[in-house]
């Protein structure tokens, strides 16, 4: 565990440094192809693969999720021919809200690339990290596989809408500086169906999902030291990425965002267009995090300013991932007027960096 742990601070030292020519820069202009880009990026420093949403199952009950695959460039063992080089780390993390226990349910894996026990195909999504995984299948459908102390997920994710490029056509910029953004799209509503397993006990679930997917080699501005992030699938089709990210001061240094309507127009938001204000706190008990867990979104859309308060589906929904050497933060369900979705704040109990 050790092992571990000093190699995800090694990942995080070279991931928080300036930008880097041995990995590749992201640029306007260079369109999304796929199935290519459903694929890994290994010339960037970093990526991940973010799938979230609501599992609903009988008798009304809901639940949340989210499961996460990364892949990090280390920037190390280039000219190396062993295959115990580790070029590229793999690590996924997975969490399952459940207000019956008023807790996450969490799990994680790392290893780096290779040896058989981790892969990320460059050609699509499949990415193997020992008994985890997340494929895309022929017919366009995702599948997961995920399991820790006391839950499993085993869920099929079916497209129902278009890919939205984020920001610019696929460039989404993270900060004054064209250098701090990274390549982003995401899949808004997919049907989800499969199996959750909790304390042994499996369950047939349905939902709605939202998948994000970045790759960048130089995502957080200086001066940043966290960030809120919203995707949020509303009940007529129209389908809302927004974020901020945060000085130390709690102040925006950046924000942007998109609005796909149910008609399909989509409205890049610029940061004067996106705000969060705290309505209350929750603080944890076990890291002193205090997180502004129900807060209120407002977006500046085509048609007018929206406000959208988001309640969460419990409070503790705080990840501590410090025993695995990962970081602490709130990931949770939330739902808003005629829509639900996920809320991530990071940077409220440690800083992060990426």
């Amino acid at each position: 565990m050790r092992r571990w742990i000093a190699l995800l601070a090694m990942i995080a030292l070279i991931a928080a440094s300036p930008a880097d020519r041995r990995f590749a820069s992201v640029k306007p202009g260079v369109a999304l192809s796929f199935p290519r880009d459903h694929g890994a990026h290994p010339e960037y420093r970093t990526e991940w693969w973010y799938l979230t949403g609501w599992l609903d199952g009988p008798g009304g009950r809901h639940r949340g999720f989210q499961i996460t695959f990364f892949r990090s460039a280390t920037g190390l063992g280039g000219e190396s021919r062993s295959a115990f080089a580790p070029r590229q780390i793999l690590l996924a993390h997975a969490a399952l809200s459940d207000p019956a226990l008023g807790h996450l349910l969490h799990g994680e894996r790392i290893a780096r690339e290779g040896l058989g026990l981790a892969q990320a195909s460059r050609s699509d999504t499949d990415v193997v990290l020992d008994d985890w995984h997340l494929r895309r299948l022929p017919d366009g459908r995702f599948v997961a596989h995920v399991a820790g102390q006391g839950f499993a997920l085993d869920l099929t994710f079916r497209p129902a809408q278009p890919i939205l490029p984020e920001g610019d056509h696929g460039f989404s910029r993270k900060g004054p500086d064209a250098g701090a953004a990274s390549r982003y799209y995401s899949m808004p509503h997919l049907a989800v169906s499969g199996t959750v397993s909790e304390q042994g006990h499996a369950q047939s679930v349905g939902g709605e999902a939202w998948l994000d997917r970045e790759w960048s080699s130089s995502y957080l501005p200086e001066g940043a030291v966290g960030w809120d992030w919203t995707g949020l699938n509303f009940d007529d089709g129209g389908a809302l990425m927004a974020f901020r990210i945060r000085r130390k001061d709690g102040s925006a240094l950046w924000a942007g965002g998109s609005y796909r309507a149910p008609a399909g127009q989509i409205a890049v938001l610029a940061p004067q267009d996106v705000s969060f204000t705290a309505r209350r706190h929750w603080r944890s008990a076990r890291t002193g995090g205090l997180y502004p867990v129900d807060p209120v979104l407002r977006v500046r859309l085509p048609g007018g300013l929206r406000e959208l308060p988001m309640a969460p589906l419990f409070d503790d929904q705080e990840l501590d991932g410090r025993a695995a050497g990962s970081p602490v933060y709130w990931e949770g369900a939330v739902s808003v007027p005629s829509g639900r979705g996920y809320l991530e704040l990071t940077g409220y109990a440690s800083q992060l960096h990426l």
